[in-house]
């Protein structure tokens, strides 16, 4: 089983820091494959928890190195709940990807384990009539610490339902449970890395970091 590692995240960073470069992308470390795959990115403000700044990728298999590369940047620049990230945020970054694995029907929709599954949902809206679909990687409701009903309901509300929250309505939902493997890493370790293996730490054209 191919599990997330260091290369995996490097070349997230080395993505997006070609794109505010205008520069192609070093070729990756590590090996193809097909996995479903997702780019988190968090950025620490003075020194704090660190607080989610995009986190986008695919529940389908993938190519890892063009999977890793477009969602690098999707994530960062075109997640609908933030502001795209900025160059003189790099230095504040970190950068987890997922690789998902084990992909199981679960019974119901409380068949899954805080912290070892991430769950995906589909139901229909009562109210619209349409199809309504979300997913939480499995490091969300425990860091959230929620119930697992929690979870539920506020991956109804992820999903684009905005009715009442029934405990019927919870049991007609079809949930997929599946695990992940995931690599995490902050960019001032990503730039000794470089630095190391490379001969020399990388660069933003234009980016006074001193100022921030």
């Amino acid at each position: 089983m191919v599990s997330a590692n260091r290369e995996m995240v490097v070349y997230c960073f080395d993505t997006l820091v070609a794109h505010y470069n205008s520069e192609q992308t070093p070729p990756p470390a590590f090996d193809e494959g097909q996995h479903p795959l997702f780019v988190t990115w968090k950025k620490v403000v003075n020194g704090g928890e660190p607080r989610l700044r995009g986190c986008i990728g695919t529940l389908e298999a993938r190519c890892l190195i063009n999977g890793f590369k477009d969602y690098a940047l999707t994530s960062a620049l075109r997640d609908r709940r933030f502001p795209p990230i900025q160059a003189k945020e790099l230095p504040f970054l970190e950068c987890t990807v997922s690789i998902l694995v084990n992909y199981e029907t679960a019974l119901h929709y409380l068949d899954w384990e805080i912290g070892k599954h991430g769950i995906i949902i589909e139901f229909t809206d009562p109210d619209h009539n349409t199809r309504r679909s979300a997913t939480y990687l499995p490091e969300v409701a425990a860091h959230e610490g929620w119930t697992k009903t929690e979870a539920i309901d506020s991956l109804m509300r992820k999903a684009g339902y905005n009715g009442t929250i029934t405990e019927s309505l919870r049991k007609r939902i079809r949930l997929t449970r599946y695990q992940s493997t995931l690599f995490t890493m902050q960019y001032s370790d990503y730039v000794a890395y470089v630095q190391t293996t490379r001969g020399a730490a990388p660069s933003v054209s234009g980016s006074k970091f001193d100022n921030y």
